[in-house]
Parts: C-alpha cells; structure tokens; sequence
C-alpha cells in the first residue's frame, strides 16, 4: 500500500485561500489561518481559543444533543441555543393544558427548571491525531494479507480496509476510555478517511428547560420564510446543565445543582457595523465537499428527489389534519418542523446545483485532476482509474440506490406505525435491561405524538405514492398481497393493519405475547417485509458501496496532493470546527438585501398574518413590539431594535445554535439558517452567495426581559 499523504501537512502550509470559507478544526489552527484572522480582526490567541491544560473560548461551546450546538452563557451552566434546536423538548413537555410551543415558557427559579428527559450536551476536553497509528494499522494488514491482496478487487480490499479500521479505532477508544474514565471518547474520519483524530467529551445528561419564547416569535416565519433573507426570528430558547454536588457530570436527580464552567461567553450590546470581523464555534453536522460530480448527480436525482417527492405527500396529509385539530397540531408540530426543514432543504439544493452549475464546475476540477494523474506514472499507478471506476461504480447503483432513498422516505421514516413496529423488535430483542429500557422510552414516546387517523391517512398515501415512483422490481412484497387479498386497495389492508395490530397504545409493552403471535402481527409482518426488501437491495449494491468509498477517497486524497501548496479543510463531521468572516450584506436573486433587520419589518410581516399564518403573532404581544420600549437593547447607532443579521461564515447543519463571536470572543448572536440562494454549500461554497443568518443577541435578550419578564437571567449572564 502507498502511504497515505496525511492532511496536516497542509494544515501549515501558507494560507491563500478565501478567509470566509472553511469549516476548521479549533484545535489545529494553522499560523496562517490565525494570521488571516487577526487581519479580519481577531483579538485573541490560539491558547485563548483552544487549550487543553486550561480554559479557552472551546469550553464555553457546547454539542447540543449531538444535533445542534448551544453557547454557556453564566457562571450557573445557563446555555442558550436556537428554538428549533430545543423543540422536541418544548413540545415533548407541553400538554394542551400547559401549551409551551404556542406559549412560551418562563421559569422564575431553579426548582421552576423543567428536565428535558434524554437530552444531553457534550463539552469538547481534547482532540488527539491517530492519523499514523490508523495508517500503520492498515499497512500491517495488508501486509499480513500480502498474497490475498494481490488478487482483490477493489470492493474487497475495501471491505478489508474497513475492517481494520474499525478494529484499531474500537482499540483507541478503548484505551481513552481506560484513560478517562468518566469521559465520552470517539475516533472519527476525516478527509473522506485520510485523516482520524479522536475527540474526548465531557458529557452531561441532566438537561432542564428554562427558557422559551411564544412559537410565534421563535419560528416566525415558519416555512414562508425557512431559509430565506430577510428574517426576523427570534430563534433561541434557553437550558441549563445541572450536575452533582462535586460539579461532575449526573444523572437527573432533584438533588442536582446548577453547573459551574470553567469558561462561559461574555454577551456584548455593542452591535456591530459592516465588515466587523465574526467567527462561528460549533459542530457542523455534514458536508460534502470533496464529493465527485457522479456523487452530487446521484444525491439530486435519488435521495434529495425522494425527500422532496415523499416528504411533500406525507406533510400534505399533516398539515390537512394539524389546521383542524389544535390536539394534533401540538402532537404532529415537531414531526412537521423536522420533515419540512429538509424538504425545503432539499428543493433549495437542487435549485443552487443546478442554478449555480455545481456538476458542471466539479467535472472540470476533475479533469484536472485526471491530466495531473496522467503526467506522473507514480501517479497513474496509485489514482490512474479512479475516475473511471467511480463513474461506472455509480451507475452500477443508480436504480438501487434511488429504490433505498424512497423506502427509507416512505416506510422505515414514514408511518408512525411502522416505526413503532421497529422500536418494539427492537425492545423484544435487547437482553439488556437497560437497554429494554431505552427502547420502551421511545415507543412510549412515539404514542404520546400520534394520532392514529392521521397515520392511516399518511400510511395509505406514501404506500400509494412509492408504486408511482419506482420501478415494478423494486416493490416489496406487501404489494402482492395488496393486490391478490385486497384487489388492490391500499386503503382497505392499511386499515387491517390498524384494526389487527396490538401496537396501537403502550399495553402492548406488557402483553405476555407468543413468539408466534408478534411474528402474525401484519404491523409486525409489514415492517420485516420492507426492511429485509431493503437489506435484499442493500446487499445487492454493497458492492459498488465499497468501490465508491474507496474512490472517494483517493479522489479526496489526489486532490489534496495535486493542490498541496493550498490548505484544506476536512468535510464537517459533527466535531468542532470555527469559521471565520466578517458581517457582510447580501446580493442574491432578489437583489440586494442589508446585513440587518429591524423591528420595523416583522411589524411589516405581521400585518400580512391574515393572508400567511407563518406571520401571526399574539396581539398582545404585537402591542409590546409596536411600544418602542428597546432599551437598552436597542441599536446604539441607529437607534433601532436589530433583530436578524447576516455574516459570511461558513456553516451548514449542526451549527445551529452556535454562538457568533465577536474578535474578542463576545457573543454577538446565534446562527440559525442559511441562504436559499446558496443551499447547494453543502456540496460547493459560494463566496458571492453564502450568507450565515444569525438572530442578535440583544433580541434575545429583550423578548427574554420585557416579552418573557425573566429578569433574573438578565442578572444571571451579567447584564
């Protein structure tokens, strides 16, 4: 095996890339990335943002869930992150009695702290390079396994490469777990696995709900406005880690006391102008960046269409049945937001590909690469087929590939039903109590948010609809039986489903029920029909799976070499990462747009409520916006109430929450969405286009004090 080129080497290179792109690892800051930032206005050194024999601006930044990020904002673990990132928990506490979605929620001391029950954060305590270990670990194989080597094929010597990997990173973790034992270690990829670095967390686990606004203002503008420029929503709620009385990670316990960090952000009411220097700190959850043009053709014509076509049907069905039943709107409110953002998303990404010639800019970066390959015979022996390989390697996979994208939409994340089908296999088969546990936690939690009318509705369609979408072999069998027992009516063996199954409330939890009776059960029998459909398709192109892993990454691995003068940054992979810009404003399709909004323009947006409901607000709260009682959270150069702003940070999801500091590490706001003119950065930065949408701080704070009269976080983060 040819070494691998690791990825830091060019980590220390000059840097003479763009300053505003790039999802960077805090803790391998090169001096030329800290150079460039100073430039922008950086006050503060590599220590102060990272440091692991002491505090640094990391350990105020938290992995909110292990889906969003959050910012620890007092000296008593008060942690602020975005409205969307703690709806589940606002909506899983909520009763029609107690509605704190439509609401809000407002807790006037510690023991008023709601526990947001499964909820965890995680504090970053250090990241380690195993780069070389992994990589003599895979040399050592293929050394052991010489002769057989020889004669593999690619998808095979994958599938060995991906075995040893697996086996000297469970090693690794294994000896971080010895190493600290009260610690969360994991080793993760980077560079498409060109690179590893392990990543060792504190983890806390006692979560409570402190802080929401009414819905009406955190998600104002709902899915009119998702991302789109200009915003006006104040997207934040507020929750605080508690821990024991030694100040150590704890399960929930009412004996528990607030959290005393070893770093929390100072919050500014400074403002900011145009151009003034910003980072992001977060845990960006997925790009793909280094993907190939066969890679990015395959996400728009498979999952991205089977997310827009599904999605689309079973929200129709939703929303239908939420208008007319306030019950069910509270129910189905958090399912709905999660669908919807990614469908949107979705839409947005296709659009961007196709707008902004995204294939078409890869292809010709691969041709580049191809000459560059075809001018070294080194190079050629090491890269020579990999563009080949990958493109017949894709469409090998096309048709099965697309047929998983709409299972998994319509079935395996489609009906409640099924879902509750797999959660209770899943139940009867842990032999660990704990682990029973966790998963009668989830069933119990999937009827607290189901209403089985609208799931028969939902259930029917998507059944319907995947017959429309795919070809006649990739129809599971349920099918056949729709068609030979119920001629064909879906609708009639959906309701069979419903009035035969057992899994219709939490009784089925302690039924003393046969083997034989959950393996008759058609609920039972539905959902084991697919997914082994979907094992049977997933075998069937594991193949060239393996063969596009392994391109991918010498695609990754030729480019980083053919460019090595250039610093690169890894894909983001739910781990750390800055991001560095300036407030900027923006010029997209609907011309040109200011780096701010102000209260002027949601007062614009609400007068239209009658017409888009996304732009409702409660009465009596629009009679407090329209007072002009700001101070003093108002602009102090305007004199205006900012709410939203725009910077030119790199992000995408997963950064959700995190804290937007100013170059002396003071919190300026939360990012909370990106740009619909740039939804294809997932995949291709767009300097010109690629705005951070960011709520301000100050109206955090002012709904926090004169809308939510919590005067006592206002004292708390010290203002």
């Amino acid at each position: 095996m040819k070494k691998i080129i690791l990825c830091f080497v060019l980590l220390t290179s000059s840097f003479v890339a763009r300053s505003d792109e790039g999802m960077w690892m805090l803790s391998h800051l090169s001096s030329g990335s800290m150079n460039v930032m100073r430039s922008l206005g950086l006050e503060m050194s590599r220590k102060e943002l990272f440091n692991t024999k002491g505090t640094s601006l990391k350990d105020a930044v938290v992995c909110f869930g292990g889906f969003c990020t959050g910012v620890i904002v007092s000296p008593n673990g008060l942690v602020f992150t975005n409205h969307h990132c703690g709806f589940d928990e606002i909506q899983s506490l909520s009763t029609t009695e107690s509605d704190f979605l439509t609401n809000g929620f407002v807790s006037q001391s510690f023991a008023d702290e709601l526990p947001a029950k499964g909820l965890y954060v995680r504090i970053l305590k250090r990241t380690d390079d195993v780069s070389k270990r992994v990589e003599k670990a895979i040399e050592k194989c293929y050394k052991k396994h010489k002769t057989a080597v020889d004669t593999m094929d690619v998808a095979a010597c994958e599938l060995m490469r991906r075995s040893c990997v697996d086996s000297v990173c469970t090693v690794i973790e294994n000896e971080y777990a010895r190493r600290y034992p009260d610690m969360f270690s994991e080793v993760s990829p980077y560079y498409e696995g060109n690179a590893y670095y392990v990543n060792v967390y504190e983890q806390y686990d006692d979560i409570r709900l402190v802080f929401a606004p009414p819905q009406s203002l955190g998600k104002f503008g709902g899915d009119t406005d998702n991302w789109m420029w200009p915003r006006q929503t104040c997207d934040f709620s507020v929750f605080r880690i508690y821990v024991d009385k030694d100040n150590h990670p704890a399960e929930y316990s009412p004996e528990n006391k607030p959290f005393q960090p070893t770093r929390y952000a100072e919050i500014s009411l400074d403002g900011f102008d145009k151009g003034d220097y910003c980072m992001t700190v977060g845990y960006p959850g997925r790009t793909n960046r280094y993907l190939s043009s066969y890679g990015i053709q395959e996400r728009v014509y498979g999952s991205n269409a089977a997310r827009i076509n599904v999605r689309g049907e079973k929200q129709r069905v939703w929303k239908r049945w939420m208008d007319k039943d306030p019950a069910i709107r509270l129910q189905y409110a958090s399912k709905y937001a999660n669908s919807s953002n990614y469908w949107k998303n979705s839409i947005g990404m296709n659009k961007a590909i196709a707008d902004l010639r995204v294939v078409e800019q890869k292809q010709e970066q691969e041709q580049s690469i191809s000459d560059w390959i075809a001018n070294d015979s080194r190079l050629s022996l090491r890269f020579g087929n990999v563009l080949s390989d990958l493109s017949t390697a894709y469409d090998a996979r096309k048709d099965g590939a697309r047929a998983i994208s709409y299972i998994n939409e319509s079935f395996l994340a489609g009906p409640d039903l099924l879902r509750i089908a797999y959660y209770f296999t899943r139940f009867c088969e842990a032999e660990d109590s704990s682990l029973k546990e966790q998963w009668s936690d989830r069933i119990r939690q999937q009827y607290k948010d189901w209403n089985t009318d609208v799931d028969r509705e939902t259930m029917t369609t998507l059944i319907r609809n995947y017959r429309e979408q795919v070809a006649q072999e990739y129809l599971p069998s349920i099918y056949t039986i729709i068609d030979t027992l119920y001629n064909g009516d879906i609708a009639a063996y959906v309701d069979t489903l419903f009035s035969q199954t057992f899994l219709l409330d939490t009784t089925c939890l302690y039924k003393e029920l046969s083997e034989e009776q959950i393996d008759s059960d058609p609920a039972m029998q539905c959902n084991r029909t697919v997914r082994d459909f979907s094992d049977s398709i997933y075998d069937d192109i594991s193949k060239y799976n393996r063969v596009i892993a392994a391109c991918e990454r010498k695609l990754c691995q030729a480019r980083l070499e053919m460019d090595y003068d250039q610093p690169h940054y890894s894909d983001a992979n739910s781990t750390l990462r800055v991001s560095y810009g300036f407030v900027e404003d923006y010029t997209g399709a609907s011309g040109y747009q200011t780096y701010f909004t102000t209260m002027s323009s949601l007062l614009d947006k609400v007068s239209q409520g009658d017409s888009i409901s996304d732009y409702r607000v409660e009465s009596d709260i629009v009679t407090m916006l329209k007072a002009d009682n700001f101070d003093p959270y108002r602009d102090k150069r305007s004199g205006e109430m900012n709410l939203c702003f725009l910077t030119n940070n790199d992000i995408t999801g997963g950064n959700s929450g995190s804290p937007i500091f100013d170059g002396r590490g003071r919190l300026l706001g939360l990012a909370f969405d990106g740009n619909w003119d740039a939804m294809s950065g997932d995949i291709s930065f767009t300097q010109e286009l690629s705005r951070c949408i960011a709520v301000d701080i100050r109206y955090v704070l002012y709904v926090i004090d004169c809308i939510g009269h919590a005067e006592r976080l206002i004292h708390e983060v010290g203002l």
